[in-house]
């Protein structure tokens, strides 16, 4: 793997290179870790608070419809049986938490290793700056066309921290995602606000150099 990566700056003018350090550069995350790291995400995102009643909890139903014998018709003991219209549901759903937990170094792990493939794939372009002066969508587009993202079917930008600005701009573009990397000298990179899901199903990833640095000096 490339042990530099080239840092663009908005106009998609070179400005210098970033290194990469041995631990990002020798991340290797195996597809188990991978995997485990995106299904859990995709069920902590399960609100789970589905609900259907039983012919137990349906109102009403307690007063057979009819008598049992003679009346040529199959015996019933409540309308609120599964068949009859309005009755309880086989079977219902009823609320559950789907919430699943990774050990924290393995979901560390996948998420270095997806980035460390990126970086690999060259799919990951470091930009020198993330900024502006105000909220504007065609200052943000121009920036993702000038670095060579724009035709991209999902991108992903990783910013050094929250920047409200920033979010305004990129907001209106659908196949954006912001996302923040994680707090510098915090070695357990509680802030971090992007996922290895994040990772792999972005075409391109737009990264500050900042971000970039704030995430080697925080899980390296």
């Amino acid at each position: 793997m490339m042990a530099s990566l080239k840092v663009l700056n908005k106009a998609g003018k070179s400005a210098g290179e970033i290194k990469i350090g041995e631990a990002l550069a020798s991340a290797k995350a195996s597809a188990p870790a991978m995997y485990r790291a995106v299904i859990a995400e995709e069920a902590n995102n399960r609100q789970g608070t589905q609900k259907a009643k039983t012919r137990a909890e349906v109102r009403g139903g307690g007063r057979k419809p009819y008598r049992q014998k003679k009346t040529g018709r199959a015996r019933q003991g409540s309308i609120r049986a599964p068949h009859y219209y309005h009755g309880g549901v086989v079977f219902a759903p009823t609320p559950r938490d789907y919430s699943q937990k990774v050990n924290k170094k393995e979901r560390r792990l996948a998420i270095l290793g997806s980035l460390a493939a990126r970086i690999e794939s060259g799919d990951v372009i470091v930009v020198d700056s993330i900024q502006f002066g105000a909220p504007k969508t065609k200052e943000a587009f121009e920036l993702l066309k000038n670095v060579g993202a724009d035709e991209a079917k999902r991108v992903l930008v990783i910013l050094p921290e929250h920047d409200k600005t920033c979010w305004l701009s990129f907001r209106n573009l659908p196949n954006v995602k912001v996302r923040t990397a994680p707090s510098k000298g915090d070695g357990k990179g509680a802030a971090v606000g992007f996922s290895a899901r994040d990772l792999l199903v972005a075409h391109k990833i737009v990264i500050a150099k900042d971000a970039l640095d704030a995430i080697q000096e925080a899980w390296t």
